[in-house]
């Protein structure tokens, strides 16, 4: 042990020496350190951490074109976790097709189990998985019998179908490509529009699985109240990013994009899932629901500010889609820390190129972010932010296990997907 700390010291402080002087020419930090010798990330020291995140974003980027995972998502999910959650699928299909044959809708049933399978077990089922971490993290050990676990399960893959109507939906409105590494549903082949009716069917279906197996609990109505406000308030954030993709760039602020955020992004990626495993834990406390949603948002103005980073500088291969937001014109953080940061003569060239289908001009945009230097603004913003999302959790008195808020921080901490 006192071998390795000899060893570890030097690059302590020659770590802490670089940080420091890359905060200094930044004009959005504290004057603190943001530097703790004796914090750990995800079990490991925050020094190595934090030296690996310099790195990925130091030579122009190039170690973001690797294939690594982040320390902090892989010391959150376990392999049996994820194999468990997966193995009550194939259920969910059965329950979902025996209801769709109850209206004499054989031929439909069959095809709507294809739809099931192709786009909603694909993506890294993180939503789902949190619902049933943070349902394990709230209630006694004597109460985690199979049954309440399932019940769990059931809940998470209800998220995962509500982020599948969203996603099918929007890759119909921004015409995008790829998602989750495979061909959009409305591009693979006889599907098209018939996408549309499809999201529907995904989403529909959801309350039918929560009619089955949650309508003899007390939390039966919550539930469902639950999920039919998230899916409002996302389809409310969705139609801001869409108003928002027709204006010039120009007019991007910061108030728009975290409105945008929040409502289409935060609410049901971290809000739905802990608020579900709430509810079926038996919680009833109103103040303890509302501290958790104010962490809750936090960690999703995070989580898309990371996305808005990674849709233009990370690795298709790793993040599983391509990045179009400078194509489609989208409001994104990226663009409007650029505006902000602007000269005149900057400024132009966003106008010019911002929204453009031209390779050339996308490529000049992501040249300008570089030349403002938005790669260390990026990383400077995860640590603060991760850090001050970490003194809130701390900070929370009603009743929630710390520990549940700082598994879901670790796990989105310096992810490269």
């Amino acid at each position: 042990m006192f071998k390795l700390a000899r060893q570890l010291l030097p690059q302590q402080r020659i770590l802490a020496s670089r940080l420091q002087r890359m905060i200094s020419t930044s004009d959005e930090v504290n004057a603190e350190p943001i530097i703790k010798s004796m914090d750990t990330i995800g079990g490991l020291p925050s020094e190595l951490v934090n030296e690996q995140k310099l790195k990925k974003t130091s030579r122009t980027l190039s170690t973001l074109q690797n294939h690594s995972v982040p320390i902090a998502a892989r010391v959150t999910v376990s392999k049996d976790e994820s194999r468990d959650f997966m193995a009550v699928f194939p259920d969910l299909v059965r329950d979902i097709t025996s209801v769709t044959k109850a209206y004499n809708c054989n031929d439909a049933a069959k095809w709507f189990a294809q739809v099931l399978q192709y786009n909603v077990p694909r993506g890294k089922k993180n939503r789902g998985i949190l619902t049933v971490l943070t349902y394990k993290n709230l209630v006694p050990a004597q109460d985690l019998t199979p049954e309440n676990i399932k019940l769990a399960q059931y809940l998470g893959w209800c998220v995962e179908m509500l982020q599948s109507f969203f996603i099918i939906s929007d890759d119909v409105m921004d015409n995008s490509t790829t998602r989750r590494g495979q061909l959009c549903w409305h591009k693979v082949e006889g599907v098209g529009l018939t996408a549309i009716n499809d999201a529907l069917m995904i989403e529909n279906a959801m309350y039918a699985i929560l009619k089955k197996h949650f309508s003899h609990l007390d939390c039966y109505v919550a539930l469902m109240e639950l999920f039919h406000e998230i899916t409002y308030i996302t389809t409310c954030g969705q139609s801001l990013d869409q108003l928002n993709s027709n204006r010039n760039v120009s007019e991007f602020t910061m108030e728009n994009y975290k409105a945008i955020v929040e409502n289409k992004t935060a609410y049901y990626t971290f809000y739905l899932p802990f608020a579900v495993a709430l509810h079926l834990a038996g919680y009833k406390d109103a103040e303890a629901f509302r501290q958790s949603k104010t962490i809750l948002l936090e960690m999703g103005n995070f989580f898309q500010v990371q996305d808005d980073f990674l849709d233009c500088f990370g690795n298709p291969e790793v993040t599983g889609k391509i990045g179009t937001d400078i194509q489609d014109n989208k409001c994104s953080w990226l663009a409007v820390v650029a505006m902000q940061r602007a000269n005149a003569e900057q400024k132009q060239i966003m106008v010019d190129c911002y929204g453009k289908e031209d390779p050339a001009k996308v490529e000049r945009v992501k040249e300008l972010y570089k030349e403002l230097g938005l790669p260390s603004t990026y990383a400077t913003f995860e640590e603060e932010s991760y850090n001050m999302i970490k003194t809130h959790i701390q900070q929370t008195s009603r009743g929630v296990p710390h520990q549940t808020f700082l598994q879901i921080l670790n796990k989105i901490y310096q992810r490269d997907s």
